[in-house]
C-alpha cells in the first residue's frame, strides 16, 4: 500500500484524529490549514478545510479548490467526515467525486463512518450511537443536516449513486469481490456497514485488494483501519525542553459529555476554573481583559486553567462561530505564557490556533481514541491535544490534563 495519503476533513479536529492513526504506526504526520505550505517529504498531510459550517454549495466549492491545490501525484485520498454526519458530507463527497473524475475519468468511494471507539456504528446502511438510532442522540438533536441518517438517501440529496454492503457481505468471505463488483458498476459509492474495528479492518484490507482506485470516506476508525494494513515502521520520538508553565483547557463545545468531562476535572481540585460567558465575550472589553490578566498569573505560576464558556440551557447555536472567535481574540494576549493546551471542539481549536499564529500541528500520540496529541507548527511551539466536543466521557478532560502534565514536565510526547 503506498503510504502517502491526502487527508481531507470539515474541522480540525477530524483532521487530526485521522492522521494520529498513520502516525501510530510509523508515518510522520502533521495537520494544516489555511494558507500553510505544503510539505510534500511529509507521508501524510492531514488539511482542515473548515466547512463544517458552510452550506452545501460553499463546501462544495471549497473542497474542489483544496483539493485542486493539495491533492498531489502519488497520494491516496481519504475524505474525513463527521461521523455523525454534521456539516456537508454529501456535497463535499459530490466534489470530491467531481475532482477525481476531472483528472482519470472515473470516481470510486467506500464510505465507513463507523467510528466503534466512540460509539459510532453503521447498521442496514444507517448510522447508530451507542445503539440507537443516530436521529435519537443528543448530537442530532442539537445539530443536524439531512432528514434522516441513511446513507444511501444522504448521497442522493447530492445526486450520488450508492449500493449498501450489509454486514453478512462485511463478514463474508467474498467482500474484496463485492467491492470490485461495486467498482466496476453503475453507483458511485459502496456504503459499508460496521459494527466493530474488526469489521473496518476487514474493509480496508478488502477496499485496497479489490478496489485499488479507491477513494475512502469516513471518520478516524475506517482511517485506523487503513493504517493498520500498512507494515508499521519506527519513528524517532518527538520530544521538547521540559516546561514549568502552566496548561490551558479551553472547554468551547455545547455536547454534554463535554461538560461533564469539565465538571469532573474541577472536583479534584488542582486546575483552576476561569469561567466566561457568552456576553462577556461579545460585549464586555474589560471582563475580557480580566480574563486574560487572570489566565496569564495562574499559567505564570504553572498552575493549569479551564476556561470555560458558560452557557444556558437552551443556547443559541447561531452564536457558536462568534463565540469561537471572540474567546480566540480574548486569550490572544496570554498566547506566549502558554505551557501546553487542550481544545475540546473542532471549531474552537481552529479559532484559537489561527489567532495564535499556529499554521499547523505535528502529530506524535493518540490519548485516547478521538484525542490526538501533538505540537503545534508557527509563532507557538507548545504541546496540543484536541478532542472532539462528543467524543470521550467524563474522565477525558482529566486524562488530558495528566497526559499535558506529563508531556510538560518530562518532555516527551510519545
Amino acid at each position: 500500500m503506498d503510504p502517502r495519503w491526502l487527508i481531507l476533513a470539515d474541522d480540525l479536529t477530524g483532521a487530526a484524529d485521522c492522521a494520529i492513526a498513520f502516525r501510530r504506526r510509523g508515518s510522520a504526520a502533521a495537520v494544516l490549514w489555511g494558507e500553510a505550505d505544503q510539505d510534500e517529504e511529509i507521508p501524510v498531510l492531514s488539511y482542515d478545510a473548515d466547512s463544517r459550517g458552510l452550506s452545501a454549495e460553499a463546501a462544495a466549492q471549497r473542497h474542489g479548490a483544496v483539493l485542486r491545490r493539495r491533492h498531489g501525484a502519488g497520494r491516496r485520498l481519504f475524505k474525513k467526515i463527521d461521523s455523525t454526519m454534521r456539516g456537508q458530507p454529501a456535497a463535499e463527497t459530490a466534489a470530491t467525486l467531481a475532482h477525481l473524475r476531472a483528472r482519470s475519468g472515473r470516481a470510486f468511494g467506500v464510505l465507513a463512518p463507523a467510528f466503534p471507539g466512540t460509539g459510532r456504528t453503521t447498521v442496514e446502511g444507517r448510522v447508530q450511537v451507542g445503539g440507537r438510532p443516530l436521529e435519537e442522540a443528543e448530537v442530532w438533536r442539537r445539530d443536524h443536516t439531512y432528514a434522516s441518517a441513511h446513507l444511501g438517501e444522504i448521497l442522493a440529496s447530492a445526486g450520488i449513486g450508492s449500493c449498501t454492503l450489509p454486514l453478512a457481505t462485511v463478514r463474508g468471505a467474498g467482500l474484496a469481490d463485492a467491492l470490485a463488483r461495486a467498482g466496476a458498476g453503475p453507483g458511485e459509492i459502496a456504503v459499508c456497514d460496521a459494527e466493530t474495528d474488526e469489521d473496518l479492518r476487514r474493509i480496508a484490507e478488502a477496499a485496497l485488494a479489490g478496489a485499488p482506485e479507491a477513494f475512502y470516506i469516513g471518520s478516524a476508525g475506517l482511517a485506523h483501519a487503513l493504517a493498520a494494513a500498512h507494515p508499521s515502521a519506527g519513528l524517532a520520538p518527538v520530544r521538547i525542553a521540559p516546561e514549568g508553565r502552566g496548561s490551558l483547557l479551553v472547554v468551547g463545545s455545547l455536547a454534554q459529555v463535554s461538560r461533564e468531562s469539565a465538571r469532573r476535572l474541577l472536583a479534584d481540585g488542582a486546575v483552576a476554573h476561569l469561567p466566561v460567558t457568552p456576553e462577556t465575550l461579545l460585549t464586555d472589553a474589560a471582563g475580557r481583559a480580566k480574563l486574560a490578566s487572570a489566565l496569564a498569573e495562574r499559567l505564570g505560576r504553572g498552575e493549569d486553567a479551564l476556561v470555560e464558556i458558560v452557557i444556558g440551557d437552551d443556547p443559541d447555536m447561531s452564536l457558536g462561530p462568534r463565540l469561537a472567535q471572540a474567546l480566540a481574540e480574548a486569550l490572544a494576549p496570554v498566547a506566549l505564557q502558554i505551557g501546553a493546551l487542550a481544545a475540546t471542539g473542532g471549531e474552537t481549536a481552529a479559532a484559537l490556533l489561527t489567532r495564535f499564529a499556529v499554521q499547523g500541528i505535528q502529530l506524535a500520540d493518540e490519548i485516547e481514541p478521538g484525542v490526538s496529541l501533538g505540537l503545534t507548527l508557527g509563532r507557538l511551539s507548545i504541546p496540543i491535544a484536541t478532542k472532539a466536543g462528543a467524543f470521550g466521557d467524563a474522565d477525558s478532560l482529566v486524562r488530558i490534563r495528566d497526559r499535558l502534565r506529563k508531556v510538560r514536565t518530562e518532555g516527551s510526547l510519545t
